[in-house]
């Protein structure tokens, strides 16, 4: 009998023991999730592991800057850019143009996360991984993308609430422009215009994402885009008589004055520009490039106000 209870003791205690060990692993387990500050998905569909809260960050492109200030981000090093250069980040560390970054002058910042510019410098992401240092990827163009960014960009911060509060007063400019239209339709083409000629912008386009928020149909919509560029489609004149449009947008990456009289001396040599609207009613308006080409980030709610008042000067009149 005493055999038997001795027998029983020692499992109950075998049991117990068991028991803290598993509930020891599984506290082990959950410490270890813990040790990731976070877990982020870009937008080239990676998962990357951040172990800590980044301090020292290099960006690719300008654009990234405000966005990052806005909700707390420490930025160390930055490309060269003409425009789009706050003040803040004027004296920060270079590490070359946006076209051809310095691996050299990245890792001299001695970063612990480098966010890369979608579709320009993905070639950085294997070596600075090779180099322990964290790499997302991410792609700016339509003002749902600027709002993906900033959420982003406050998981890495560890500020979502900043973020939420930047997303909120923007949506509410732009519904205040919009709130403002008169209600009437109308038929945009957006031509952009380079030494090489020109082209059309797409709805995925900056200058196309601004029109279809002022609720205007872009008359490109459709058209089967470059093969290099899917925001883009091949210009024709034909083509653009065709579909009648009653504005006209341009962008352009040159300097301003050299593209209109580019474009006033196109339209005055060939008769076919006289039969469509926008050009009878006057009404071919050329935007500029810091909030039209580059992603405007942040001043997206400005880009929305400029395209509107250049349809509509006696409403938006400061």
């Amino acid at each position: 009998m005493r055999k038997v209870w001795g027998s029983l003791v020692i499992c109950l205690m075998m049991a117990v023991f068991l028991s803290a060990c598993g509930t020891q692993g599984e506290k082990a387990s959950s410490g270890g999730s813990e040790e990731h500050f976070a877990v982020l998905e870009d937008d080239a569909g990676r998962k990357v592991t951040l172990s800590r809260k980044p301090e020292r960050i290099v960006v690719t492109s300008a654009s990234f800057l405000e966005p990052l200030h806005e909700v707390g981000g420490t930025v160390v090093g930055r490309p060269d850019s003409r425009t789009k250069m706050p003040d803040y980040a004027k004296d920060l560390a270079s590490v070359g143009h946006v076209y051809q970054i310095d691996v050299e002058k990245v890792l001299a910042c001695t970063p612990d996360l480098i966010i890369v510019n979608k579709g320009m410098n993905e070639k950085l992401v294997q070596m600075m991984e090779g180099n322990g240092i964290p790499a997302i990827v991410v792609g700016v163009k339509s003002y749902e993308d600027v709002k993906r960014e900033l959420r982003l960009f406050a998981r890495i911060t560890g500020d979502q609430e900043k973020a939420d509060t930047v997303v909120a007063d923007m949506d509410k400019k732009i519904n205040e422009v919009r709130s403002r239209l008169p209600e009437e339709k109308h038929r945009v083409a957006i031509l952009h215009s380079t030494n090489q000629g020109l082209s059309v912008q797409l709805e995925g386009s900056i200058a196309g994402s601004v029109a279809a928020m002022l609720g205007w149909d872009n008359v490109a919509s459709g058209m089967t885009p470059l093969e290099k560029n899917p925001d883009a489609a091949p210009y024709s004149l034909e083509t653009l008589v065709e579909q009648n449009p009653d504005i006209i947008f341009v962008t352009s990456m040159g300097k301003m004055e050299e593209i209109k009289k580019g474009m006033q001396q196109a339209i005055e040599e060939n008769p076919a520009w006289q039969t469509i609207p926008a050009i009878r009613g006057n009404r071919l308006f050329y935007l500029p490039q810091d909030l039209f080409l580059l992603s405007p980030g942040i001043h997206y709610p400005e880009a929305v106000e400029m395209m509107a008042a250049l349809i509509y000067p006696e409403v938006f009149r400061k």
